[in-house]
């Protein structure tokens, strides 16, 4: 594990940006980026148009370190360069940013009132790919929609026992059950979220480090126990689908929480926009959301 990102990802100012749309939702990120299908033939050219989206974020000056912590990735940006360097290397050795990398395979089947990971094809092969190619750190992410002890318990179960297996590669897990912001019990499922993941990282080894990445709370400063856990290098906070602005003030209401926002990152920004009107655009979003994840 390289020390000088542990210590940025630890103790620095920022937040994390989420770049890490897969291959079900990269339609819609094109879409609202202004490119819509007819201008891909299949699902190669998909992904270079998300590279070429993405590329153009990373190397524009708006995504700078002195804001931005780190970046999560799709493995197939991972797998990508920009300007002759793996995308990794390029965020840590020219800007500065903590690489990560999204590993799941998306979501199981609503049962028990959550959406379970599915099962995760080769990932000790993953694992060693994301070593090979540099990165600090994983994400997985799977949903609670009701306030479900046993369907909780289930996902709070299957992210560590996946998150020890990340660990054991010296890899940090970002452990991520989104509680849905649409549902009618989120607060009751935040309580008993929160009572699981204290008591399974009180389970872990003593030197285990993983983050939590955790939806907006209903309850300002909810998350402090399990920001404060030693066990705990950071909790990020997902956007959820709210818009920019709110995001940002839920946010900013609560101390220690900082942001891994996606669609609210890249709001506003388009293909058509000049060089200046985009990077104008991120910088706007990049100032805002880091302002709220220092409050």
């Amino acid at each position: 594990m390289n020390t000088k990102q542990l210590n940025r990802i630890q103790t620095g100012k920022g937040f994390i940006a989420a770049l890490d749309q897969s291959g079900g939702s990269t339609p819609k990120a094109l879409l609202q980026y202004g490119i819509d299908e007819s201008a891909y033939s299949n699902e190669d050219e998909m992904f270079t148009r998300v590279h070429e989206m993405r590329t153009r974020i990373i190397t524009s000056p708006a995504f700078d370190s002195e804001y931005i912590l780190g970046a999560i990735l799709f493995e197939n940006t991972m797998d990508r360069t920009i300007e002759d360097r793996f995308t990794a290397d390029y965020l840590w050795d020219e800007k500065g940013i903590v690489p990560f990398l999204k590993i799941d395979d998306g979501l199981a089947g609503l049962e028990n009132g959550v959406q379970l990971l599915k099962p995760i094809a080769g990932l000790e092969n993953r694992l060693e790919r994301a070593n090979a190619k540099n990165i600090f750190g994983t994400k997985m992410r799977s949903v609670i929609k009701e306030a479900n002890v046993t369907g909780i318990e289930q996902i709070v179960a299957q992210q560590f026992e996946i998150g020890k297996r990340i660990l054991s590669y010296g890899l940090v897990p970002i452990i991520e059950p989104e509680v849905d912001i649409h549902s009618p019990d989120k607060a009751k499922s935040e309580e008993l979220l929160k009572d699981m993941l204290l008591e399974h990282l009180s389970g872990l080894s003593q030197d285990a480090k993983v983050m939590l990445k955790l939806s907006l709370p209903s309850i300002d400063d909810f998350y402090v126990e399990l920001i404060n856990d030693p066990h705990v290098l950071r909790v990020v906070a997902l956007s959820g689908g709210y818009e920019q602005r709110e995001a940002n003030e839920k946010l900013s209401r609560n101390r220690g929480l900082i942001a891994s926002f996606s669609r609210a990152l890249s709001e506003g920004l388009t293909a058509q926009q000049t060089k200046q009107q985009f990077d104008d655009t991120l910088s706007r979003s990049v100032r805002s959301i880091y302002a709220a994840s220092i409050s």
